[in-house]
């Protein structure tokens, strides 16, 4: 029995988006039409649309549907602004569908070349380096990670314009903090818990550890 993608779809947005208060018809419209399948290999592709975080490439997940339209709520993205999405493939795609001028920039390697053929034909900058490093053509007034960091990097914070909002997780436990950093007009970045949220933290962004003696 061949899954059907585009009721998948719809349900996704009706069950898990809507019901979790996402009331951002932008963000609902955008995420009834862009093909999240398409960035899973085909024997996760079933997975696209439940309420998980399925890998793509090992260690990399998409953001679980809630929790993503979460973020992007509360980013409050809008037509015409410029976007970072950092190992956020998804996000990239529905960013791109809302009409913001999107850049994705995802680790090199299998990460990368996992959800790069998603991107054929679309009007999304694509990127392969190293998510830490200061980022290029900012600064940004939309940037967002699908995946869980133990602390937004400086480079990230330092990308955001004024005006701009970041939307991460960050996580140092069995549950992290879905946040949003604000440039306001004075330059001062301002932080804000926004809910609950559990999605995998990137390699490479794991918690120190810590001994005890």
């Amino acid at each position: 029995m061949t899954l059907d993608y585009a009721e998948a779809r719809l349900n996704m947005v009706e069950t898990q988006v809507r019901t979790n208060d996402v009331t951002d018809t932008d963000v609902q419209d955008a995420m009834r039409v862009v093909p999240r399948e398409s960035l899973l290999p085909p024997a996760k592709r079933y997975m696209a649309y439940a309420e998980l975080n399925p890998e793509y490439a090992p260690g990399y997940a998409l953001m679980q549907p809630r929790d993503v339209s979460k973020l992007l709520q509360a980013i409050y993205p809008r037509r015409g602004e410029r976007a970072m999405c950092l190992a956020a493939p998804y996000a990239a795609l529905v960013l791109s569908e809302m009409g913001l001028d999107v850049t994705l920039r995802m680790p090199e390697g299998a990460a990368a070349e996992a959800v790069r053929g998603a991107f054929d034909g679309k009007p999304v900058a694509f990127e392969a380096g190293d998510l830490k490093a200061p980022l290029r053509e900012g600064p940004y007034g939309v940037l967002i990670s699908e995946g869980a960091v133990t602390r937004a990097p400086e480079s990230w914070i330092a990308g955001v314009g004024v005006g701009g909002r970041l939307g991460v997780v960050e996580r140092n436990g069995p549950v992290g903090k879905a946040r949003l950093y604000l440039r306001g007009l004075d330059g001062i970045v301002a932080r804000r818990e926004v809910f609950d949220s559990t999605p995998p933290v990137l390699p490479g962004f794991e918690p120190e550890p810590v001994f005890a003696f």
